[in-house]
């Protein structure tokens, strides 16, 4: 098992910039790949990010070109969402996601662990 702990969401202008981080306990996070995904409001849940275990790869969906940045500290079992240039469409609730298995994937069913979500809203 392994709980994971999403903080630093939060209330930001257009153009703002938040860095999320979430927390993994229990079976040892650093053999996981790790993913971000959104759920905003009326909308089902997105893709936004993923890395590898050792953090070699990663990956972003389209929407982010540029703006997000995905990192891991294996040694501090935290993954960061590194956002810059936030828009009101990227105001949703993130979600932090942990997988058994060796690839991180890009679809929610992929991933077996979920913590409870941080919000975010961007104002216009």
């Amino acid at each position: 098992q392994v709980q994971l702990v999403e903080s630093g969401g939060g209330l930001v202008q257009a153009g703002g910039s938040l860095r999320l981080s979430c927390v993994a306990s229990g079976r040892t996070s650093s053999n996981c790949p790790m993913g971000w995904f959104r759920r905003a409001p009326g909308k089902e849940r997105e893709f936004v990010s993923a890395i590898a275990r050792n953090g070699g790869s990663t990956a972003y969906a389209g929407f982010v070109k540029g703006r997000f940045t995905i990192s891991r500290d294996n040694a501090k079992n935290t993954v960061y969402l590194q956002m810059i240039n936030l828009k009101p469409e990227d105001t949703a609730v993130y979600y932090c996601a942990a997988r058994n298995g060796i690839y991180y994937g890009t679809r929610a069913n992929d991933y077996d662990y979920w913590g409870q979500g941080t919000q975010v809203t961007v104002s216009s």
